[in-house]
């Protein structure tokens, strides 16, 4: 099953929120993008009013009302947890929201899958020879980080996968939970990262490095990537977690885990991507606390950094702050402008891979820009625009899908034989494999078909961009959600 963005939530608004809690007699304190109260699902029962002694451990989402109590794990929308308010008057213990047993049992399975990886990996510094330590730390570019830092971490190595493995610790009781493989693979001169989770990247919430923070830890440096987690500990003894899907993400539910922090500062990569990323982050965190690394020649990704040498903490130190005031001079866009002019391949935006003739028409997908695709009926538009989307997606464009005319199941069917590049009904043994990969992808539809409210579907995107950080939505067709009637007005 494709992940849809569930229909659209009731809207909450921070002001509710707050009036809510107030009305309710629950104790709570502002954050930087989460309310903290203390939790439903802890400590005293029953009727008692909350403490405002007791520690705060449950968050709720200034945006979204979503909770999550970094206690018990318990999650849900800002509905089950009035619900849970509910029964706690009455004297009924609340319960966590519970996800079907499918999902459980699922969950279950990819933990003892990654239980058994775990045990059959070995700490890199326990290779054998010497000789096939170098080897290995060589390939992954890692020979300057040293066998404390790794040990620190927990990173070990699988031999028959030839891959790194990253540990995913629980942050409440530092049991095993999940991890990340990750393996290189060389084509011709260019070298490629692969990586692969378990559980899948959906239920994935690891911030790698996260149970190394102490309660007094007040500043941190995000970063894109677990070897650039490392790389930072080393270079400049900083508190360092990674993300778990890199700059193209930020998922709601880790925001509570970042909440401590009076100072964020984000070094996600070395390209304008990761910088948008950066920007686009700061603003879910709260700009007031954050402050960015600008990608360049001398502030390469954290790692590269380690390796030649480079001053991390001077670059740590030379990071701008994410609020600007509303007026800004040109002395400050002047580094901006540099980066642009430096950058001239990367600011014209993703190129595609299967199409050269449309970058030349339009250089690359750009965030910010509306692109209209015309043609007659059956010209193939649909088409053409899946595959055309379908290419960025796979280089790590989240992508939202409205398909007003054809409905998702027939969608997904032509995108995943685009995606194989094969016919599978003639190989059905091939399905598995391939929609596995194709599940992966960062995609998702809108569930609606036909005339829709226009107001609904802003909101389920807004709702959408937050939740999975889009940066690409395709609409397909305009004529169909508008419906027909509302043609001779001024579209």
């Amino acid at each position: 099953v494709l992940p849809s963005p569930d229909g659209p939530m009731p809207s909450v608004s921070i002001t509710e929120i707050r009036q809510y809690l107030r009305a309710q007699d629950i104790p709570f304190h502002d954050g930087y993008s989460c309310l903290h109260t203390p939790s439903l699902f802890t400590g005293d029962r029953g009727d008692q009013p909350l403490s405002a002694n007791a520690p705060f451990t449950l968050f709720i989402d200034k945006t979204t009302g979503s909770f999550l109590c970094t206690a018990t794990l318990a999650e849900g929308t800002w509905q089950d947890f009035q619900a849970n308010v509910e029964m706690r008057h009455r004297g009924v213990t609340p319960i966590p929201p519970a996800s079907s047993e499918e999902t459980e049992e699922e969950m279950r399975q990819a933990r003892e899958d990654a239980r058994c990886i775990w045990e059959r990996a070995l700490p890199l510094w326990e290779l054998l020879d010497e000789k096939e330590t170098k080897e290995t730390k060589a390939l992954f570019g890692i020979s300057q980080v040293t066998d404390a830092t790794l040990k620190r971490f927990g990173v070990r190595y699988l031999r028959t996968a030839r891959s790194l493995v990253f540990p995913w610790f629980s942050p409440q009781d530092a049991t095993l939970k999940g991890l990340k493989l990750l393996r290189v693979e060389k084509k011709g001169g260019t070298i490629t990262y692969v990586e692969e989770t378990l559980p899948r990247f959906d239920s994935y919430r690891n911030l790698f490095g996260l149970p190394l923070i102490g309660r007094r830890d007040t500043e941190l440096v995000l970063t894109g990537w677990e070897l650039d987690a490392l790389a930072l500990h080393q270079a400049a003894g900083v508190a360092s977690v990674a993300l778990p899907r890199g700059a193209s993400c930020l998922p709601p539910t880790l925001l509570p885990y970042l909440e401590q922090f009076k100072r964020i500062t984000l070094w996600l990569g070395e390209d304008l991507r990761s910088w948008e990323a950066a920007k686009l982050f700061a603003r879910k965190l709260s700009l007031k606390r954050c402050s960015l690394v600008r990608p360049g020649n001398l502030q390469p990704r954290p790692l590269e950094a380690l390796n030649q040498g480079l001053n991390v903490t001077k670059i740590l130190r030379s990071a701008m702050l994410a609020s600007h005031k509303s007026i800004v001079s040109f002395r400050q866009l002047r580094e901006e402008v540099f980066g642009e002019l430096v950058n001239t391949e990367q600011v014209s935006g993703v190129k595609w891979a299967r199409f050269p003739e449309l970058n030349k028409l339009l250089k690359g997908h750009r965030r910010g820009e509306l692109t209209i695709f015309t043609g007659p009926t059956g010209s193939g538009k649909t088409t053409f625009i899946s595959e055309y989307a379908l290419d960025l997606c796979m280089q790590g464009v989240c992508t939202l899908w409205g398909s007003f005319e054809i409905n998702n199941v027939r969608l997904a069917k032509i995108m995943l034989t685009q995606f194989a590049g094969r016919r599978l009904e003639d190989q059905l043994e091939l399905y598995d494999e391939w929609a596995d990969r194709f599940e992966e992808l960062q995609l998702y539809f809108m569930t609606f078909h036909g005339q829709q409210n226009i107001k609904t579907v802003i909101d389920t995107m807004q709702h959408a961009v937050y939740m999975y950080d889009i940066t690409h939505v395709v609409i397909d067709n305009l004529q169909f959600m508008m419906g027909h009637e509302h043609l001779s007005m001024d579209r």
